[in-house]
């Protein structure tokens, strides 16, 4: 083969290369910078997407607490104004601002949502209770703080007050269930108080922590009902001064 020839050929084998070859380039990596992964217009796009998926899955847990928040404070005031039994599932889903079928995404029943509106309310009020009383020095004082917490949450939320005075024992779940253990961790705490005041010799010892437990709260439950049917006309700041020194007075050791 001529020289000349031989340069042509090379040539044509240069410019005309084989399929495989062109497969073969094309799995090859781009230069580092032209990849689009590193380009920075698509990369601060797709950091800007991941933040606002963050974002939302953050928001979305806060909105569904707030659905349920909502649904509970509609159950309150639907409770208090219709009753329990005449109340319905539709009412409370319309006064909350949801869907009939959203209020069984988060309760079994309208006894359930009943049972854990009071499981909720009573852990609020205990905790509230148990810091209150914590602060108080003596005996005596931690009883007359207790007498007026509880008529205090009365007034200040009447709806909730008849919904747990009045309307939670239209409930033959609540009757006859062990959710009312919130209810008797509450009413103890009067017993507490009791059995340390007799221990630091401040209360007498003629009366058991157990009978004086239930005879404040009876007495407590009897005025705020009465309170909720008389259509709120008397102050109970006033009545849980005078049911204190009442109470507390029989109370302390001679």
């Amino acid at each position: 083969m001529c020289a000349g020839s031989y340069h042509v050929l090379c040539c044509f084998v240069t410019q005309v290369r084989p399929h495989w070859a062109t497969r073969l380039d094309a799995a090859h990596t781009r230069p580092y910078l032209n990849e689009p992964s590193f380009s920075p217009v698509l990369h601060r796009e797709e950091r800007e997407t991941r933040r606002e998926r963050r974002s939302a899955t953050a928001t979305a847990r806060p909105a569904s607490s707030d659905k349920r928040a909502r649904i509970l404070d509609a159950a309150i005031k639907v409770f208090a104004e219709r009753g329990f039994h005449s109340a319905t599932v539709a009412e409370i889903a319309r006064c909350a601002g949801v869907a009939d079928g959203t209020i069984y995404l988060y309760f079994k029943s309208k006894d359930d949502l009943l049972l854990r509106l009071f499981d909720e309310k009573m852990t609020e009020l205990l905790a509230e209770a148990r810091a209150e009383l914590a602060k108080e020095r003596t005996a005596p004082a931690r009883l007359a703080r207790f007498i007026e917490l509880h008529l205090a949450a009365v007034e200040r939320n009447p709806d909730l007050a008849s919904v747990l005075i009045v309307e939670l024992r239209q409930s033959a779940q609540f009757l006859k269930a062990a959710d009312r253990a919130k209810l008797a961790a509450y009413v103890d705490l009067i017993a507490e108080v009791v059995r340390a005041g007799q221990e630091s010799g401040e209360l007498t010892n003629d009366v058991s922590p157990a009978v004086v437990k239930r005879v404040i709260f009876g007495a407590l439950d009897e005025l705020a009902l009465g309170w909720l049917l008389s259509n709120r006309r008397t102050s109970l700041k006033k009545t849980a001064a005078e049911v204190a020194t009442f109470l507390v007075h029989g109370l302390r050791a001679r």
